[in-house]
Parts: structure tokens; C-alpha cells; sequence
């Protein structure tokens, strides 16, 4: 089944900013842009990062698996090898982990890689990868 693309539009407070992370660091394709807002290609995905600095809010967290997880977050499902090329990625643009990257929930269903991260505006991210897809949704 083919999953169709989501559309998620994010506050940020400089577009040049975005354009360095989004664009350089994660390697995402810029489409469409004004002043005031830049569409991405999040991983097949459309991602909007709008000008709206008066939208940014503190973070807040929850615990999962013995850690503070930033909420609100978003992020994609990678392959194992391109979430280990990611972190690395993350890692060498000296870019602080939120939660550095483990696999948690190990030995159980859901068992995954993850990691989290914040944009130069704050928001969170958690890209994620597991072992077999198939365990995306397991109980």
C-alpha cells in the first residue's frame, strides 16, 4: 500500500537558518519559497518551515524509556544504515542530541533506533529505524 504523503507546517524565526539545516545538513530539496516560508521534501513528505517566531514555545517533555522525549516532535522512519549515516551527519555538524543516539524498548516488539534533535528554531526532531519494518506498529 502506497503511504501518501503528509503536509506539516512548522514555525521557525530565520529562513536562512532553515535553509542551512533542512536543506545542508538533512539534505532535503527545496520546492516552493517566499519571504516568509520555504517548502521542503522531508523524506517524500511536504514540510513548510514559516517565518512565525512569535509561534515558538518552550519545550516540553515526557518520559519514554527512561527518557525526557520533547513534545511536540516529528521526524521520518529510516533504513538502519541511512539513520546511522544521519547520526553521524548530526554528530560531525556538532549539533547537540536532545536524546543522543540508543535503541530502545530493546528486546521487546518495538524494539528501534532513535534519536532527537532540535532545529535552529527549537523545534524537536526524532528520526527513528528499525531492524524490520515490519515492528513499526507492534504491540
Amino acid at each position: 500500500m502506497a503511504i501518501p504523503p503528509f503536509h506539516l507546517a512548522i514555525p521557525v524565526d530565520d529562513l536562512a537558518k532553515a535553509r542551512a539545516f533542512y536543506g545542508e545538513l538533512l539534505g532535503c530539496a527545496e520546492g516552493r519559497s517566499s519571504d516568509h516560508w520555504i517548502d521542503w521534501n522531508f523524506y517524500g513528505h511536504q514540510l513548510v518551515t514559516h517565518v512565525a517566531p512569535e509561534r515558538l514555545l518552550p519545550p516540553v517533555t515526557n518520559p519514554v524509556d527512561g527518557h525526557d522525549v520533547p513534545v511536540p516532535h516529528f521526524g521520518a522512519v529510516l533504513d538502519m544504515d541511512s539513520w546511522q549515516a544521519l547520526a553521524d551527519k548530526v554528530r560531525a555538524a556538532g549539533i547537540d542530541f536532545v536524546i543522543e543516539p540508543y535503541v530502545r524498548f530493546q528486546g521487546q516488539p518495538g524494539e528501534q533506533a532513535t534519536m532527537f534533535f532540535y532545529d535552529p528554531a527549537g523545534n524537536a526532531l526524532e528520526f527513528k529505524a528499525f531492524a524490520d519494518l515490519a515492528n513499526l506498529f507492534a504491540k
